[in-house]
């Protein structure tokens, strides 16, 4: 993902592009599939052939193992106290976020401080780019020291104090860093921030189409360049060690008509105990990827479940409808931002020294009303996503055929990300991207076409 969601100053486009990244690698959620070499013995033959649904009655047999386990009930008993009060947290965080957010913009506006930085930003130069890259530095790291012990609680503290991850704070502190020079080079360096405010200083009633337009080969370009260029700078990517776990996913992807491309694990086991995996980019930046504690904690037959499920993003084309989808979405968030900044510079802009919406100091208003937008649409994005993310599921199922691999991926991603499986229908409403866990779960259980001689949902053989 491009990670600049967690900086204030980069809500102006990243609140834009983060959704785009998230889907593209399978989403993010309370249960994901965006999931060392394999440590468990490798199936036998008869178990791959039956997960590639080569030998007659091999549904029949994965229903009857399935049968054999009370899948349903194992998964409400790894909903320990522990896991609830993690769920709790997170989704109590969740909520906290966008808020407090929004306080430290507003705080910023009416205490005259971005007035402060803009007339500092303009004794560093008179071109509007210098300006800009200035006062964007100088909000940045603001709005870092502002939000640093929410950030620090949720991303630190707490998956320490859940046993998530072992990454040393100064590790930890590192990435952070790396987030907001990211932020810096893609707004400031780079002149997208320049293009939004000189548009809205020569358009002032239609900026919010112009930039619309303009945001398309922005999120693009990101989703291309993000696995080349930003994703290395956090991670060490290798090719897949287990050869012959390699070669099963390059014949899943074959016959779910992905190109060949190279299969890599990431150390993901610096920074967190999660599983996951995902496939993204596209053309030469297209890869397919496993968190290497996925590798280490997952069987064969469900690492290749979980492929089939990231394949069937590919395959169904998810990554360029998500982009489609948000794309549109935005065009209507910037038509409300526009509409309301209007009114709010009108009435207040005295207050905070700005009288202008081109007005670099207007920047705090500008991501405080994104992020307000964002997150008021985030349960009909949330929406289409959780539909996206049950097709790729159904996808996963139809090309492997195997229900009880499926049902164990679930399970083990559950528990092993302390997922709340059964969340109240508000906040599933609300803050979910991905199927509750109990809803997967049985469809993995019960989806069998093929066992009653029905076509398949998405999957045809090739």
């Amino acid at each position: 993902m491009l990670r600049v969601h967690r900086v204030a100053a980069a809500m102006l486009i990243g609140l834009l592009l983060a959704p785009i990244a998230a889907r593209a690698q399978g989403g993010a959620g309370p249960d994901t599939i965006d999931s060392g070499v394999l440590r468990g013995p490798p199936i036998d033959a008869d178990s791959a052939a039956i997960a590639a649904g080569a030998v007659p009655g091999g549904a029949s047999a994965a229903a009857d193992t399935a049968r054999a386990r009370d899948y349903l009930a194992e998964m409400r008993a790894n909903f320990t106290p522990e896991t609830r009060a993690y769920s709790n947290l997170k989704v109590a965080l969740t909520f906290l976020g966008p808020v407090y957010a929004v306080l430290v913009s507003l705080l910023v506006l009416f205490s005259g401080l971005s007035a402060e930085l803009r007339d500092i930003a303009h004794t560093m130069g008179r071109r509007l780019w210098v300006r800009l890259l200035v006062y964007l530095a100088l909000y940045t790291l603001v709005a870092f020291v502002a939000t640093f012990p929410l950030v620090w609680y949720d991303g630190f503290v707490i998956e320490h104090r859940f046993g998530l991850s072992q990454q040393s704070f100064g590790s930890w502190i590192g990435d952070q860093g790396k987030e907001l020079m990211l932020s810096l080079f893609f707004l400031g360096v780079l002149p997208i921030l320049w293009l939004v405010y000189t548009t809205i200083a020569r358009s002032p009633r239609r900026w919010w189409l112009w930039v619309g337009l303009g945001a398309l080969p922005v999120i693009v370009g990101g989703a291309l360049i993000e696995p080349l260029v930003v994703d290395p700078m956090f991670n060490k990517f290798t090719r897949l060690e287990n050869h012959h776990l390699e070669a099963r996913i390059l014949e899943l992807a074959a016959r779910a008509g992905i190109p060949g491309r190279n299969v890599y694990q990431v150390n993901k086991s610096e920074q967190t105990n999660k599983y996951n995996a995902y496939v993204n980019g596209f053309g030469v930046s297209q890869r397919i990827v496993l968190w290497d504690t996925t590798l280490k904690g997952m069987n064969e037959d469900e690492i290749l479940f979980v492929m089939g499920h990231e394949m069937g993003h590919y395959a169904l084309r998810h990554v360029w409808k998500g982009i489609a989808f948000t794309w549109l979405a935005s065009l209507g968030l910037l038509w409300l931002t526009a509409w309301i900044a209007g009114w709010a510079v009108a009435r207040f802009g005295e207050r905070w020294g700005f009288d202008r919406l081109d007005d670099v100091a207007s920047l705090p208003l500008l991501s405080l009303l994104l992020s307000l937008m964002a997150f008021l649409a985030q349960p009909a994005v949330n929406s289409v996503s959780r539909s996206i993310e049950t097709e790729a599921d159904v996808y996963g199922l139809e090309i492997t055929r195997d229900n009880d691999a499926a049902a164990r991926a679930f399970l083990k991603l559950g528990s092993q990300n302390k997922s709340n499986p059964e969340p109240s229908e508000l906040v599933r409403w609300l803050l979910y991207s991905h199927p509750a866990l109990a809803d997967r779960v049985k469809l993995a259980l019960s989806y069998r076409p093929w066992a009653e001689g029905k076509p398949n949902r998405f999957y045809r053989k090739r």
